[in-house]
């Protein structure tokens, strides 16, 4: 196999089936948490706490436990771009530059893969509905709208970021 013919292969990352669990796992017990709160009434901003994490920790379990079912590709790099579980397929030519971004809140932080693109409402406008609500909000807080989370892919950003050169070697790149 030539070199040329290596580097059109696709790179293909799975979910990590174990990163993936500890998020369905988590979220279900914030759920129950949330449950507790709401049953137990103690106070008005317990209500409030438990109200807030039904819904939203739920709708985490439940992306989280159809990824461990589906068991589809987490994401996908090719000559002509990438495809996300989450965020769809991204075009190279679609892609600005790349950032490596590190996320805190509070005491905790997460790695990301930013995606900067030339026209975030090209994207927004064809992304699928999750893709588009998340982008949106990223959009609002001065993010971009198509980010790749470090916590489901079974390697290091700084793995994902060098498949990425090997596949679009003028992707510009900002750590």
């Amino acid at each position: 196999m030539t070199t040329e013919a290596a580097d059109r292969a696709a790179t293909v990352y799975p979910s990590s089936r174990r990163r993936t669990s500890l998020v369905a796992l988590g979220s279900l017990a914030f759920v129950a948490a949330g449950v507790w709160l709401l049953v137990d009434h103690a106070t008005p901003k317990g209500v409030v706490a438990g109200a807030a994490a039904v819904p939203f920790f739920g709708l985490c379990a439940g992306v989280a436990i159809g990824r461990l079912l589906r068991r589809r590709p987490e994401l996908v790099l090719t000559q002509e771009g990438l495809t996300h579980v989450m965020l769809g397929s991204i075009r190279w030519t679609e892609i600005a530059e790349v950032a490596v971004r590190e996320v805190r809140v509070r005491s905790a932080s997460q790695r990301m893969i930013e995606l900067v693109l030339h026209d975030p409402d090209a994207y927004l406008a064809r992304a699928p509905r999750m893709a588009r609500v998340a982008g949106k909000a990223n959009l609002r807080f001065g993010y971009s709208p198509a980010s790749i989370s470090a916590t489901t892919l079974p390697v290091d950003l700084e793995e994902v970021v060098a498949a990425m050169r090997r596949h679009h070697p003028e992707l510009r790149f900002r750590w």
